[in-house]
């Protein structure tokens, strides 16, 4: 095999792997990738990776106060166990965010995608 050869040979690898990296990375997955790490009102740290992009996920009792987003989606937080109610908040991707004073924690939230 020339020295040719070896160099087509490895853009065509090269260019099967970044298409399956990509199509892995996309929001149309079943997980969104990266963390999602916070802090209950009893100051202990929960760590959440990779969660499913869609549903209602509930936060451990008794919710969060402080929270940090290492996923490459955003979040919608909520003060509700189900992801219901008018009282939401947003935190983008890789933003962090804390409770406002006198308010509860949040005990759920969803995945905007």
């Amino acid at each position: 095999m020339s020295v040719t050869d070896h160099r087509r040979l490895g853009i065509a690898a090269g260019t099967v792997f970044l298409s399956l990296f990509l199509a892995g990375c996309s929001g149309l997955g079943q997980n969104a990738r990266g963390t999602i790490a916070y802090r209950t009102e009893e100051r202990h740290e929960v760590q959440v990776s990779n969660p499913l992009v869609r549903g209602c996920h509930r936060l451990t009792s008794p919710g969060a106060v402080e929270l940090t987003n290492r996923t490459l989606v955003d979040l919608m937080m909520y003060r509700s166990g189900d992801c219901t109610g008018d009282h939401t908040t947003y935190i983008a991707t890789t933003l962090s965010d804390v409770i406002a004073p006198g308010t509860g924690p949040w005990r759920s939230y969803t995945i905007v995608h």
